[in-house]
């Protein structure tokens, strides 16, 4: 099976063959405007995660970008998950925040997936260790985990819940299976999210992660499949 770029969809990885399905469906674009808002008629609102990105500048803005702030914790809210208090308040005023604020800053700030090094996303990694940070504490788990990494590097980690793993599986590691699919076929799949944000008329401000997440959980959730 030949894609319109005319390389074979069969040499791709798994989630490179599954990500080129859903990211060439006839609705993404439209799906993309309709998420970030891109000329709804009047009256009409955004979905609240279009400002999970951009809320207060953004999470790996200058400043802040290697430490938790409050307004990370409402942008999170936004992506329909909300940081429990206790964990909240450690993470503004206490040892946890200091814990991670060590980690960020290991972790690359402008750096996209597909251009860094697979070591900065491999177990062990800064950004690992980070993730596994979060994810141990009470009422906390991976996916609140992962949104709060994304929300601090939206270039570099991606948002990852039930939707888009009901979608996209479960390989050993998201992180690095995905930035494998993005970079094969000399980053056709990337360039497609480019393509992709340009033709929904959204603003350089929204990563092409964000973009592949944006799509896919779009995608999946309107076919109807219950995640768990």
């Amino acid at each position: 099976m030949a894609s319109p770029a005319g390389f074979s969809v069969a040499s791709l990885s798994p989630l490179g063959q599954r990500l080129r399905v859903l990211l060439g469906a006839d609705r993404v674009v439209d799906d993309l405007r309709r998420y970030f808002g891109v000329g709804l008629p009047p009256g009409a609102a955004p979905f609240t995660g279009s400002r999970f990105e951009h809320l207060g500048g953004g999470g790996d803005r200058p400043g802040t970008a290697d430490r938790i702030t409050a307004e990370d914790l409402v942008a999170v809210q936004t992506l329909s998950v909300t940081v429990p208090a206790p964990v909240a308040l450690d993470l503004l005023e206490g040892s946890l925040g200091v814990r991670l604020s060590a980690l960020l800053r290991a972790i690359p700030r402008e750096q996209e997936m597909t251009g860094t090094d697979p070591s900065d996303l491999a177990p062990g990694s800064p950004a690992d260790r980070a993730w596994h940070l979060l994810r141990d504490r009470p009422d906390v788990g991976w996916v609140i985990a992962g949104k709060l990494l994304a929300r601090k590097r939206p270039r570099l980690l991606p948002v990852y819940d039930r939707v888009v793993r009901c979608a996209l599986g479960r390989p050993p590691s998201f992180w690095l299976s995905l930035r494998t699919a993005l970079s094969e076929d000399d980053g056709s799949l990337y360039q497609s999210l480019l393509d992709l944000r340009q033709a929904a008329g959204l603003p350089r401000t929204v990563s092409a992660l964000r973009v592949c997440d944006v799509a896919v959980w779009r995608s999946h959730r309107a076919l109807g499949h219950a995640c768990r």
